[in-house]
């Protein structure tokens, strides 16, 4: 009976220290993904912040085309008030969509494409796209670790209990995956 009791003791420690180290896990990760989460929402603060210098220094060159500034404006409101991943995707791919806009317009402008300020403010943008680009990858990569420790053995039995959730990966719109049918 005495080496019953010592075997469930055992047996109820390593399960005890199982959950342990299995929670840590699923705290280090999860706070991870938080930070790759924080890391996409600064870039994307970043790129926000730069549009209205770009606008404006394009609109000092192109005034009439005042239907892309508002739509540049309007996306970007829709980016900074977005909460919830999915709503930052779909706002950040409607802001590209009318950047590409945009900066179309610009090149009907050559004295707009040689002005300092102008070149300036791309290579700005350009530095933080490739900045948006690297968070999003990081951040999927920490939501893929994380989910797949909450989702696999022994993570899955401790995960609820702990409640703890799948992460939601930052994914482009369906629409932008398609490939453009181009006809001679």
């Amino acid at each position: 009976m005495g080496k019953f009791f010592a075997g469930l003791i055992v047996v109820l420690i390593l399960i005890f220290g199982l959950g342990v180290s299995q929670y840590n896990t699923m705290v280090q990760l999860s706070t991870e993904v938080e930070e790759g989460m924080a890391n996409i929402d600064s870039s994307l603060e970043r790129r926000a912040d730069l549009i209205p210098n770009l606008v404006n220094t394009v609109k000092g060159f192109a005034a009439h085309e005042s239907g892309i500034f508002s739509e540049v404006t309007e996306a970007r409101k829709a980016l900074l008030s977005a909460k919830s991943i999915d709503e930052k995707a779909q706002a950040n791919e409607a802001l590209s969509g009318a950047l590409g806009r945009l900066l179309a317009i610009s090149e009907n402008y050559p004295d707009l494409k040689s002005d300092k300020v102008y070149i300036g403010l791309m290579d700005e943008l350009a530095g933080t796209e490739n900045r948006i680009s690297y968070a999003r990858d990081q951040y999927n990569s920490r939501v893929k670790k994380y989910n797949a420790c909450i989702k696999g053995f022994p993570g899955s039995m401790f995960a609820s209990q702990f409640g703890y959730e799948p992460a939601v990966f930052f994914k482009a719109d369906e629409s932008k995956k398609a490939v453009p049918k181009v006809e001679f």
